[in-house]
């Protein structure tokens, strides 16, 4: 249970080793700044979809994605390339991170039925992996909320945030007397690998990163159990750090149980580990809300139940790509 009065910060540690008879989905977005502070931010995205057999040695990868994308500090797409390649991925050129990328993303996902696919998660993934990068820079400079370089779209003070999240709903410790996020008392927590050592294959290739660099990284488990899919989901971003390892400043586990012929929720529950304030864990108490909704709705269901105080940008972010779990069942059909 989250302590009211501290920031939880005790991560869950690895993902857990995959189980017999599943279906695994990881994703990692990890982000760089090659010119330094101020620079462009490189993004590159890697995801997988491994289905494994009564024997967790034997394990076969279905499908794969990536992105490779140049944005700017104001999180604009400057170049993008992606496997499998976009219809027209020119047309994302100058598309900023958030509501108008994912709706520029899902277009061209559509003319391709790549819905649910590790491009599309990667992809929808662009918004909130670009506006949490800029966190690595926390543990390399005291002066990383600072504008920083000649792109005159960091030129900004950092925008009233009171009431767009349950932490940082009004009078929230998280905020100053002007309404913006305090960075002073912020909460992080050292993390190890998500590798789990018992289960290596558990996880897509991960990148060494060297100087400062942030990373996204995600699971997704589905099984069938008793009669209803099983779902257990892990999120978190984590930075490196000057004196080795690595540093998280956001992690969740999800556990959910869908009804296997409508892929509608049935139940849910979210466990925050990690997360910059004490206000934050407010919003898992409202996830119930989901219970009921069809599950292939969740990219816009979360955001439409969970709107405001009531949700965390993080965990809705854990919520929305549950949304890929009716494909990923379809997947554990045609492999039974």
């Amino acid at each position: 249970m989250a302590d009211p009065d501290h920031a939880p910060n005790s991560s869950a540690g690895p993902a857990p080793v995959r189980r017999a008879n599943s279906v695994r989905r990881t994703s990692t977005i990890d982000s760089s700044w090659p010119e330094g502070r101020g620079g462009p931010m490189t993004m590159s995205g890697r995801a997988r979809d491994v289905v494994t057999g009564p024997d967790i040695a034997a394990c076969s990868a279905v499908a794969t994605g990536a992105f490779d994308i140049v944005a700017t500090m104001g999180r604009e797409i400057r170049a993008i390339e992606t496997t499998p390649r976009l219809p027209d991925p020119a047309r994302l050129i100058g598309v900023r991170g958030g509501g108008q990328s994912r709706t520029s993303i899902a277009a061209q996902l559509g003319a391709m039925d790549a819905i649910g696919t590790p491009l599309h998660l990667l992809l929808d993934d662009f918004a909130g992996a670009s506006l949490v990068a800029g966190w690595a820079w926390s543990r390399w400079t005291d002066a990383w909320a600072e504008p920083a370089g000649a792109d005159d779209s960091a030129r900004r003070t950092f925008p009233r945030m009171e009431g767009i999240c349950a932490g940082f709903r009004p009078g929230a410790t998280s905020l100053d007397e002007d309404g913006r996020p305090r960075h002073d008392i912020q909460s992080s927590a050292r993390v190890v690998s998500l590798v789990n050592p018992a289960d290596p294959d558990g996880w897509h290739p991960l990148a060494e990163q060297v100087g400062v660099g942030m990373r996204r990284a995600r699971w997704i488990d589905i099984w069938k159990d008793a009669g209803l899919v099983r779902i257990e989901a892990g999120f978190q971003d984590s930075s490196t750090a000057p004196h080795g390892g690595r540093d998280a400043v956001h992690e969740y586990r999800v556990s959910a149980t869908a009804d296997p012929k409508g892929m509608v929720l049935r139940s849910v529950q979210a466990d925050p580990r990690v997360l910059p304030y004490r206000e934050c864990p407010a919003a898992a108490a409202n996830i119930n809300r989901l219970v009921g909704a069809p599950l292939k709705d969740f990219r816009n269901e979360v955001l439409d139940q969970l709107p405001g105080t009531l949700g965390c940008t993080h965990l809705n972010d854990v919520l929305r790509a549950l949304a890929d779990v009716p494909r990923l069942a379809l997947m554990l059909e045609s492999h039974s």
